[in-house]
């Protein structure tokens, strides 16, 4: 294929994606998917390598894509058919993030596979959010491991055992049919591609979209001075304990290849915090494509000279039934930012400072029989600043992208009242250029409610590089009262919460003009 057929190509496939997030935002019924967009889809041939995505949520693209070669290899595959699974042991990231895998076949021959993953605030937990301080992944809600949950077409008995444990509530079945349309509609959309192509020209065409990403890649990796890098940071701690608990990288770049390796982290913790290996993959994945060209394709052979070591029973290769809701939004945050760390060792003005280090996770709710609520938020803050820019304000970064729940849409859904929503006036660090400010947002509770935080970067704050100063940590408040950065708490009528989002680190020294 020429570059201009390769690029309609990949824009093609890619496009299925778009489809599919579209459907899956209109059909959801949850504020968690359809405000929040915290979901994501995918393409992947019938190995289960990536083809394409959209431009979703980083730690779940970066997870599906590593664990879908294990997951295809376990099922026979007919058409009609659907799985379901969000075991991190076995494929997922933790209990929340459903992931739905559908095969497309070209009359009887298999061709690839659609799949989404979205975040359920009510996974089954006893914790309003399904975001508890656990210590196991039972204490987190209902395990799915992979399962058939449509045989040709219909409805499995698993699927509605799986409704029958979460409830039968009107939320989940509408956000399953919302995950079960968009398989299908991506399904549809790639079989007519494929059948405008003809399936052995669209299998060529994988190959050489392939060989196009890894040419990409082995063009950075020529960029990166041959070595090893080291960075090491900590988590503030896992809710229970543990504090300062370390994850320690050395990067080894060199002969066209990256090797990540992380002995040396701390082993597996009581709490939370801990994660499968394929969040691991996900952050350092992540990292390395942004360093990339804008149009390079999300396919695996972008990622194929990356390797990811970890020992066994650490933080980041944690054993079952280690706890894991926050391994794959706090811990992967921390992730991404050790491997940048790394990177401006060897790149070190391409690579921006810490930026505010945490998803600064809020579950609140009830589980009554009378009065049953989930509520799940992630609150943006300082972007780190670079070489030629000052960080943005007030944003998600790195591994995830979604969007906050609108104040109109919380406040209708929700027995909670938003008082305060603000950028956080200079807690970005200062430098030749200034980290980003965080934010403050403050609510006031109109019923009695179980709170449950997790947040990181309240005790060590995100780093400033070449000279720039580091952000300002974050504060958890109740009632003016400093929190812990992860607790679970009783709240009542009137309590006020308010939480202040960490800044950005600076980049470069600030230097103060002398007036003339």
């Amino acid at each position: 294929m020429d570059a201009i057929e390769l690029s309609i190509f990949s824009s093609r496939i890619e496009s299925v994606c778009d489809e599919m997030g579209a459907v899956l935002q209109r059909a959801a019924f949850s504020p968690n998917i359809k405000d929040r967009l915290d979901f994501s889809c995918a393409v992947f041939d019938v190995r289960g390598q990536l083809c394409a995505q959209a431009a979703h949520i980083p730690v779940h693209l970066g997870s599906m894509a590593y664990a879908m070669q294990d997951i295809v290899g376990l099922f026979n595959w007919h058409p009609g058919d659907m799985v379901a699974f969000n075991d991190p042991y076995l494929g997922g990231t933790h209990l929340p993030d459903v992931t739905l895998v559908s095969p497309v076949h070209v009359e009887s021959e298999l061709i690839g596979f659609v799949a989404n993953r979205a975040h359920h605030a009510d996974i089954g937990s006893d914790t309003p959010g399904s975001m508890p301080l656990a210590t196991s992944l039972e204490e987190e809600g209902l395990v799915i491991s992979p399962v058939k949950v449509m045989r040709g077409g219909e409805k499995s008995l698993e699927f509605k055992e799986i409704m029958q444990a979460l409830g039968h509530t009107i939320e989940s079945m509408g956000d399953f049919n919302a995950q079960i349309s968009a398989n299908d509609r991506g399904g549809n959309r790639l079989l007519s591609i494929v059948q405008q192509m003809d399936a052995e020209r669209y299998k060529k065409a994988l190959v050489h979209l392939n060989i196009y990403g890894d040419r990409l890649m082995q063009q950075l990796l020529a960029s990166i001075p041959s070595g090893e890098y080291r960075f090491e940071d900590v988590m503030d701690g896992d809710g229970l304990g543990a504090k300062d608990i370390k994850i320690k990288l050395r990067l080894s770049v060199g002969n066209g290849e990256v090797v990540a390796d992380f002995t040396g982290t701390a082993e597996q913790v009581r709490g939370n915090i801990n994660c499968p290996l394929s969040v691991i993959a996900a952050a350092v994945c992540y990292v390395f494509r942004c360093l990339m060209p804008a149009n390079t394709p999300a396919c695996f052979g972008v990622y194929q000279r990356i390797s990811i070591r970890a020992p066994k029973g650490s933080l980041v290769n944690a054993i079952k039934p280690a706890a894991v809701a926050a391994g794959n939004v706090e811990t992967s945050t921390r992730l991404v930012d050790v491997t940048m760390g790394a990177l401006a060792k060897a790149l070190p003005r391409r690579i921006a400072a810490a930026s505010h280090g945490s998803m600064n996770n809020v579950a609140i709710g009830a589980k009554t029989k009378s009065n049953s609520w989930n509520y799940y938020e992630t609150i943006g803050g300082g972007m780190g600043a670079g070489e030629q820019y000052h960080g943005l304000s007030a944003v998600q970064t790195h591994m995830t992208n979604t969007l906050n729940t609108p104040i109109e849409s919380l406040e209708m859904h929700y027995p909670l009242r938003v008082n305060r929503y603000q950028i956080r006036q200079n807690s970005g660090g200062l430098g030749k250029h200034r980290g980003g400010n965080g934010l403050v947002r403050e609510m006031v509770f109109l019923q009695s409610a179980q709170l449950t935080l997790l947040t990181e970067r309240r005790h060590h704050k995100p780093w400033g590089l070449q000279g720039g100063d580091d952000g300002k940590s974050g504060e958890n408040l109740l009632n003016g009262e400093c929190l812990a950065a992860k607790v679970s708490v009783e709240v009542k009528v009137g309590d006020r919460l308010t939480i202040k989002t960490p800044g950005g680190g600076g980049y470069g020294k600030y230097v103060i003009k002398a007036k003339v």
